[in-house]
């Protein structure tokens, strides 16, 4: 049983995959190297299982996920315990960390967490990954929670529906005029697989999706620029290097001043976000949640 584990191993195991290397955990932990890997050694004999890749920087193996997932769960209690104690000792404040994809943290996740209490002393550590693979994050227990585009619950998680955030296809006028023809007198399909688009890396897949709607099955144009940052991605496309879909709370200031120009108004994609946590009896990762239902349920749509 996972309960049965000895936890100077397991907080040792986690220490290495933490810091990359057994060195670098041997430091954090005030020990030697070798007892470093005589514990992790001893934990895998225990296990029946290899828990690390030994590369560089050191990975867990899929069941050294499963007890990495444990270490952090345990970590997090400890520390919930202590301060409900009043023995925490050295003032340390929480630290939850969160994946979130890059447009709700340009957008409205931000508003949640400046919602936590300041006595609560909740640190915040953001990992920012496509709301596709942010559950990726919360298996391996790198995170305790994420936004998500999956409404499948991660194993030992818990799933909460956050809303939906709303893209418009948009361009400059600029780029419109040059890169677009005859639009819009003549239909967005005739003219947009064949003009250069605006992606936010090789997993986005939003511009496919709706070049896909309007023009019955063809995709956007393999001339495409990846610009890997929210604010950049718009700025891009407002500097009109080509055109995308923009979030709805980004685009619409810059549609209002002329910069960008709609493309369809009657068509939108909307991508829906889960809200999902390690199943923890944790105040800290409690309020968090709240906050971050909170915020959504004022700021997507539903």
């Amino acid at each position: 049983m996972m309960t049965e584990l000895p936890l100077e191993q397991v907080r040792t195991l986690l220490a290495v995959v933490d810091e990359g290397t057994f060195d670098a955990a041997a430091a954090a932990l005030h020990v030697t190297p070798s007892a470093v890997s005589q514990r992790v050694k001893a934990l895998e004999r225990r296990t029946g299982r290899v828990l690390l890749m030994r590369t560089k920087p050191v990975r867990p193996t899929e069941s050294g996920q499963v007890v990495v997932r444990f270490a952090r769960q345990m970590a997090r209690l400890e520390r919930d315990a202590r301060a409900d104690l009043g023995i925490s000792g050295t003032g340390e404040p929480a630290l939850l960390p969160v994946a979130v994809n890059a447009d709700s943290l340009a957008t409205w996740f931000l508003s949640a967490l400046a919602r936590i209490p300041d006595e609560l002393r909740i640190c915040f550590e953001l990992r920012r990954e496509d709301e596709d693979h942010t559950t990726a994050l919360l298996r391996e227990g790198a995170v305790m929670a994420a936004v998500t585009s999956s409404p499948d619950a991660v194993a030992g998680c818990t799933v909460r529906r956050l809303g939906r955030m709303r893209y418009l296809p948009a361009a400059s006028a600029e780029f419109a005029a040059r890169r677009l023809g005859d639009w819009p007198r003549v239909p967005l399909r005739k003219v947009l697989a064949d003009a250069p688009v605006v992606c936010f890396d090789r997993r986005d897949s939003l511009q496919d999706h709706f070049a896909r709607a309007v023009t019955g099955g063809r995709g956007a144009s393999p001339l495409r620029h990846y610009v890997p940052s929210s604010r950049g991605f718009v700025d891009a496309i407002e500097a009109g290097l080509g055109w995308g879909v923009v979030p709805q709370q980004q685009a619409e200031p810059l549609l209002r001043s002329g910069s960008l120009v709609l493309l369809d108004p009657e068509r939108t994609v909307d991508v829906p976000l889960f809200w999902q946590q390690w199943k923890l009896d944790s105040p800290a990762l409690a309020t968090l949640a709240d906050a971050v239902a909170e915020a959504a349920g004022e700021q997507l749509r539903h």
